[in-house]
């Protein structure tokens, strides 16, 4: 395990290469302000064209993406988001905010939704280096598959198809001009076109449901999938109150019950899984995602206002019958 201004130093030394003199904008809230100060101290070792905005004092949360925060985005050469989710920011907040970042051609984006100081000495500290390797070597693997079955202990057994024309999509830290990644980094994604199975969520859910619910290994969440969305009334979990909370996010917009991406963590120097997506997204396994396809990436011809991740613990994931990962670890 690393240290706070360790994982503060990789974000801006190594994943975001800050520049001297570059205009470098931190967006952050309360509860991550001291995680943005340990940030904002490894800018200032570089550049002092640092703007630093806390989003309680635009208003109660959850908050409307601020006209002030946008203009700052369209002059910046880098930004960060570093803060917590809240329900229904990602509609009226994040992804505004996000339409301005891929807006800026110039603009290298970290995003860093519900970061903790445990995810800054754990995940921000692995080696970038180590995952670059293992997602190239992933991104070989997959990007001409036409089909990967995916079958883990906890109940999940899926079957997703793919279509050459849709991108894989590699996000090692390496965060260049006109892009965006979430930090700490290590996945390769896409977006398939069809998938059917049965769905079992034991690791956690994105969005705000990580912070509320956590992790998700004593109480999973399973969901039936035919023809690539989520089948309404068949969503199931011992906690029935996060069953009736998905189940109404996952209907609540067009597309939102639609499988948008499907992602294998790369980041092999997490040890665990820890009930927080932001973290739990990269480490070595698999990942779905009910809404947005990302198409400005995947070139997935839809999208939808919603995106919410679903992390499965230790799968066995076969790429057209051959295995690349089993137990949660890669055979490479």
């Amino acid at each position: 395990m690393g240290s706070v201004r360790k994982g503060a130093k990789q974000a801006i030394e190594t994943c975001l290469k800050v520049k001297e003199n570059e205009k470098v904008v931190i967006i952050t809230d309360l509860e991550a302000i001291e995680i943005s100060y340990a940030i904002k101290e490894a800018v200032e070792r570089i550049t002092e064209n640092i703007q630093v905005f806390v989003m309680e004092e635009f208003g109660p949360r959850p908050l409307s993406f601020p006209v002030e925060i946008g203009s700052a985005l369209k002059k910046a050469d880098v930004s960060l988001y570093v803060a917590q989710g809240a329900e229904g920011e990602l509609q009226i907040f994040r992804g505004p905010m996000l339409e301005i970042v891929e807006a800026n051609s110039r603009l290298r984006h970290g995003h860093m939704v519900g970061v903790t100081e445990q995810i800054m000495k754990e995940g921000m500290c692995s080696n970038y280096r180590e995952i670059k390797r293992i997602s190239g070597l992933v991104h070989q693997k997959v990007s001409q598959v036409k089909e990967i079955m995916v079958t883990a202990r906890g109940g999940t057994n899926i079957i997703a198809r793919f279509s050459s024309k849709i991108k894989w999509v590699v996000c090692d830290g390496n965060i260049t001009s006109g892009h965006w990644s979430n930090l700490p980094d290590g996945e390769v994604f896409t977006c398939p076109v069809d998938v059917n199975g049965i769905l079992v969520v034991d690791g956690c859910l994105g969005d705000y449901f990580d912070k509320k619910y956590g992790l998700l290994e004593k109480t999973p969440a399973s969901v039936f999938i035919e023809n690539g969305r989520a089948v309404k009334d068949s969503i199931r979990c011992a906690n029935q109150e996060l069953a009736e909370e998905l189940a109404e996010y996952l209907f609540k917009y067009q597309n939102s019950n639609r499988v948008g991406e499907f992602a294998l963590g790369t980041n092999i120097g997490l040890k665990r899984i820890i009930g927080n997506l932001l973290q739990d997204e990269k480490f070595p396994g698999i990942h779905l995602a009910f809404g947005g396809a990302y198409p400005e990436e995947t070139g997935a011809e839809w999208d939808s206002d919603s995106h919410i991740d679903c992390v499965i613990q230790k799968p066995t994931v076969y790429l057209d019958g051959k295995v690349i990962m089993r137990g949660g670890k890669y055979v490479l």
